[in-house]
């Protein structure tokens, strides 16, 4: 372990997007500064990501000063302004796989440029308090824990060991046409070098330079893995080989979820070490 180092860090400012990768990041209690505090959601205020609309993989979302940038096939940039939170016309109440939660809608030009890209209504919103509008699951958090946007925790991270083994079964497969697959299936936060295939398993506290992380749990994984991010075609890989070599009770396993323990600011080739 002790070469393990930080290969590459990702920022997804609207979930579900396409992000960035940036050389280095700021660590909040809730995630990478920037990380998924915008979500699209549908008519009846449920969020909308890739399970439901796999081309949201071919769109880009960038940081730019006081808001983002939307990107995608088709159609003009636009550049979103984070919205007033201080707007009673903008609050709106989402739900996000059953967890209700209070956002402000973006400007209604947002709203349309998602929409005419999807081909459906959708709102563009914006998560302006993380320290408060969302907690990361009971189950697994300390008190005072929240997350953003992301799917429960404030990041997730991978390994490029554990991806090269997950690769080596994918070609022993069914579908080895499908293979090797790239890391962005996995959209991780933090992807580590240097260790052993599925060493992550094990870790229950880890540091990546001089900010502390917990290792909240695995990660279980759903359809947006077999999505192509660059196509948004979908296969049967990873899902097919993870339910056969890496199911963990209900679980298709591959990644951790981290919550941090300590701010800071985390760099590419950082050095990773294992603290528990």
């Amino acid at each position: 372990m002790g070469n393990a180092k930080l290969q590459s860090i990702h920022v997804h400012p609207v979930k579900a997007l396409r992000g960035e990768a940036p050389r280095e990041a700021v660590v909040e209690p809730w995630g990478l500064a920037g990380d998924r505090r915008w979500v699209l959601i549908d008519d009846g205020g449920k969020v909308v990501t890739q399970r439901q609309q796999p081309r949201l993989a071919q769109a880009a979302a960038g940081l730019v000063p006081g808001g983002v940038v939307l990107s995608g096939p088709g159609l003009e940039p636009l550049t979103v302004a984070v919205p007033d939170p201080a707007d009673p016309a903008g609050a709106v109440t989402l739900d996000i796989f059953g967890d209700k939660v209070e956002g402000v809608l973006a400007d209604p030009s947002a709203h349309a440029w998602a929409s005419t890209y999807l081909g459906l209504p959708v709102r563009l919103v914006h998560m302006d308090d993380p320290a408060t509008r969302r907690p990361v699951d009971p189950a697994y958090a300390l008190p005072g824990e929240t997350v953003s946007f992301a799917d429960g925790y404030p990041l997730l991270l991978t390994t490029v060991s554990s991806l090269d083994a997950l690769n080596s079964l994918v070609a022993q497969g069914r579908h080895a046409a499908e293979g090797p697959l790239p890391m962005n299936r996995f959209r991780p936060n933090v992807v580590v070098s240097g260790t052993a295939p599925w060493a992550e398993d094990d870790w229950s506290r880890v540091a990546i330079g001089d900010v502390v992380f917990r290792v909240a749990r695995t990660c279980g994984r759903c359809v947006v893995t077999t999505t192509d991010q660059d196509t948004g075609v979908r296969g049967k890989e990873p899902l097919h080989t993870l339910g056969r070599h890496r199911r963990f009770g209900g679980s298709l396993v591959f990644g951790q979820n981290l919550v941090p323990l300590s701010g800071g600011t985390i760099r590419t080739g950082d050095p990773v070490r294992v603290l528990e």
